[in-house]
């Protein structure tokens, strides 16, 4: 059993260090719903996630104004193949 005392506070627990909460997002619809959270959740993109989609949803993200945590994540492994 744990120990009191060596958890996060309930107010930090899921912050990321830049000070955003995540958002998963697997479409450009899904980012629609950040549009009026963009300053308190930042978008992540999932991992099964296609090139195209991937593309598609940054340079949404891009226009709206959300933050994207892994926006070069497949992007410049596959360019570089």
């Amino acid at each position: 059993m744990a120990n009191i005392g060596y958890g996060t506070d309930k107010r930090y627990r899921h912050v990321l260090p830049c000070g955003f909460l995540k958002f998963r997002v697997s479409n450009v619809k899904e980012l629609e719903v950040l549009l009026m959270h963009n300053r308190t959740y930042a978008a992540e993109i999932a991992h099964n996630v296609s090139l195209k989609k991937r593309k598609d949803i940054v340079l949404r993200a891009a226009q709206l104004n959300i933050k994207v945590t892994n926006a070069k994540a497949k992007i410049t492994t596959q360019e570089n193949e």
